[in-house]
């Protein structure tokens, strides 16, 4: 899958919900690695997808058990910790912030969300396959809207924020919807 190589041309959306997890289940997604491809994707994300200053970082979504090797979190983190829902800042391991630098800060952290198997299968599946190619258990994260744009709440809001953005794929549950598949009525 392209999502491997780093370009941000895939799109994550689980369902909708609202409060802690909503954000998790309707994300633009984009491998963090290899490293010579992270600043460019990053960029790319910011100025086609996100349409804003191309130098902001994104939330690293990292496997649970992973976590710990690439950040400064405990080994194990409780399902209730404020790193599954994104809200929290810690920071990256010394060794590892150029193996990841298009979610590290320019002060060295990151706001991470830790993804289970158990509470979002999908996208885990997702991040694992991307792990396996890469020996990188993180993609790029960034909620699925256009700026000045709600985040995206309904299968409809999906199609449209992906037929106006620079995305190429678009996933939802088990479809995946390329941009070249996709035609717009005028």
């Amino acid at each position: 899958m392209r999502l491997r190589t780093g370009w941000p041309r895939a799109l994550s959306l689980a369902g909708c919900r609202v409060g802690l997890n909503g954000g998790r289940e309707r994300s633009a997604t984009a491998a963090s690695s290899p490293i010579r491809q992270s600043r460019i994707c990053r960029k790319s994300v910011n100025t086609k997808i996100k349409f804003r200053e191309p130098f902001r970082p994104f939330a690293p979504s990292v496997l649970a058990e992973r976590a710990a090797e690439f950040f400064n979190v405990p080994d194990t983190i409780s399902e209730g910790a404020p790193e599954n829902f994104m809200l929290s800042v810690v920071g990256v391991r010394s060794e590892k912030k150029s193996v990841i630098p298009a979610i590290t800060h320019i002060d060295g952290t990151a706001r991470i969300h830790v993804v289970r198997k158990e509470t979002n299968p999908l996208f885990y599946r997702l991040i694992q396959a991307i792990d396996e190619k890469t020996n990188i258990p993180i993609v790029m994260n960034t909620s699925f809207n256009l700026q000045g744009e709600a985040i995206v709440n309904t299968p409809y809001d999906a199609l449209e924020t992906f037929s106006w953005s620079g995305l190429d794929f678009l996933a939802m549950g088990q479809f995946l919807i390329s941009k070249s598949d996709f035609k717009c009525r005028s």
